[in-house]
């Protein structure tokens, strides 16, 4: 976190930081910079730094500096969407010949850019069970150059513990990279704990209006982090101005949120461990979940995901999903509206018949903000 910001509050800074005044007109939003490229002053004579919004564009500063303040790094990198931002780490990070530990537990997307991209260039990966350490040590190889972890994972809500995995990437010269989507920087620290990358999709809790695609790095390794932007500038896939402007907006009412997000997941997760047609809950927050104190100890709260499973198989689960009306039936996660999905058949498709296949009568939700009352009703008739 920069100087500035270092001594505030989160709420304060996901307000404040990158949201300078507009110098022009005292705007106390940043304007959308709606611009392709810039007048310079002279040959080679950049404005600002600014030349081309491929390479930079202002309201994208703004996003990048709010993120890093954050997440308490040096560097943030916004992208069009968290696979770009995954995509243009793992080409600067990685080499024909080199390795990946990845969790036995990941969002599909992200197995898909191992399993059918990342391979076709040379580079392996493994699977290993990040929640225990043990295993993750026995998966690194001399040829690993990064652990990849999610914790909470999607869409078990496993917990991995950052400052162990840390340690253990460290003494085998690796670095560890940690998706924070599922928890944000407000209820989670990654780099605090030890993290040398924290990956984030915007989509989901930073933006959290289910209206913006979006992605992030950040760092606190200011070399890793030239490398980082270098890459961002030649491969391309950055976030757009206006793209940005909406999770700009969106950070604001972060904290806010996931408090709201919290607390209503905590209820239904404590009301479907009582009801008979479900036969496991899946949530950090309980303490039958076995990541539950390390996930009390690294996290502020244990967020708005929550994954269950029901009794009569896949059949059940679709019938599941197929009955909720105010849950919306639809993939993504992290908005202000409630969702519900049948992994197996929607988000983690791409992992059938692999280490990484999710149990067939599995039912994610992503908690929203509306009435915790009216949304366990909905669940309730729901399940029948």
């Amino acid at each position: 976190m920069s100087d500035s910001h270092s001594s505030q509050s989160f709420e304060t800074v996901a307000i404040h930081a990158g949201n300078t005044a507009d110098p022009l007109t005292g705007a106390v939003v940043p304007p959308i910079y709606q611009v392709s490229t810039y007048k310079q002053d002279g040959v080679g004579g950049l404005r600002g730094g600014y030349e081309y919004s491929r390479s930079a564009n202002p309201t994208r500063t703004a996003l990048e500096e709010n993120l890093a303040a954050l997440e308490g790094g040096r560097r943030g990198l916004a992208f069009a969407s968290g696979l770009a931002a995954e995509d243009c780490l793992l080409r600067t990070l990685l080499g024909p010949g080199d390795h990946v530990v990845i969790p036995n537990d990941a969002y599909g997307g992200t197995f898909r850019l191992f399993d059918k991209v990342v391979s076709r260039w040379g580079v392996e990966w493994s699977v290993a069970d990040t929640s225990d350490p043990a295993s993750v040590r026995a998966a690194i190889t001399p040829r690993t150059k990064a652990v990849w972890v999610e914790t909470p994972s999607n869409p078990l809500l496993g917990i991995t513990d950052i400052e162990a995995t840390a340690q253990i990437a460290r003494e085998a010269g690796a670095r560890l990279v940690v998706d924070n989507t599922f928890a944000s920087p407000y209820l989670q620290q990654p780099l605090a704990l030890g993290a040398d990358v924290v990956v984030h999709s915007l989509t989901k809790y930073m933006g959290g209006h289910s209206d913006v695609v979006g992605g992030a790095l950040v760092v606190d390794d200011a070399d890793l982090g030239e490398e980082l932007a270098y890459h961002q500038n030649a491969m391309g896939a950055v976030a757009g101005p206006f793209d940005s402007w909406l999770v700009l907006r969106g950070v604001k009412t972060l904290a806010v949120r996931m408090d709201r997000h919290s607390e209503n997941a905590t209820r239904i997760a404590d009301m479907l461990t009582r009801h008979p047609r479900v036969t496991k809950v899946l949530y950090p927050g309980l303490e039958s979940h076995p990541g539950h104190e390390i996930a009390a100890k690294q996290m502020k709260a244990f967020g708005g995901m929550v994954s269950f499973q029901v009794e009569g198989g896949e059949a059940a689960a679709v019938a599941v999903c197929d009955r909720a009306k105010l849950f919306t039936l639809g993939e993504s996660l992290g908005g202000v509206e409630s969702l519900i999905e049948h992994p197996g058949r929607m988000t983690h498709a791409s992992t059938a018949g692999s280490a990484l296949e999710v149990p067939a009568d599995l039912v994610r939700l992503s908690v929203g903000i509306e009435s915790a009352d009216d949304l366990l009703a909905d669940l309730q008739q729901a399940l029948g």
